[in-house]
């Protein structure tokens, strides 16, 4: 019985994040304009008239640290959705496997007792910081504005 409320509590979750991700899509292209003193430096620009490429990258696991103490493993899941633009979207989509890497570093050196207490927009903040980074130190151009949060799952 137990099991089964976990199933079920496991996939609420999922069409929740699920329907929070389509929602933040659909208000995303809409051009909808930042709430005063919320501006964010981008650096892909958007071309005039053209809607922003969104990219996913699906199934990013990872193992949180454990608690002194606690001997179960604590998981996270996380689809993640970058945002690019028309000219940059192939190199984008070249680079999707290292920013699988470098959100999986960043991510699971969180203890679970942290992990469950961030929000979407802390975690996200944290891997756009860590992508920033990852890009400076290469000496590479960076070819997508941000990364979001299209789904989270903390177990």
């Amino acid at each position: 019985m137990k099991n089964m409320k976990m199933i079920v509590a496991f996939a609420a979750v999922a069409v929740l994040g699920a329907g929070v991700a389509g929602g933040a899509v659909w208000y995303m292209s809409k051009g909808a304009a930042p709430a005063a003193g919320h501006e964010k430096k981008v650096e892909v620009k958007h071309d005039e008239g053209k809607p922003p490429k969104y990219l996913t990258v699906d199934k990013v696991i990872i193992m949180l640290k454990r608690s002194p103490g606690d001997t179960a493993s604590h998981y996270m899941s996380a689809d993640l959705v970058i945002t690019t633009n028309e000219e940059k979207e192939k190199t984008a989509k070249e680079h999707l496997p290292m920013l699988r890497s470098v959100a999986v570093r960043t991510l699971s050196n969180l203890p679970m007792a942290t992990a469950q207490m961030m929000t979407i927009d802390q975690f996200a903040a944290e891997l756009n910081k860590a992508f920033d980074e990852t890009y400076v130190h290469d000496k590479r151009e960076k070819p997508f504005s941000e990364v979001m949060i299209g789904k989270l799952i903390i177990e």
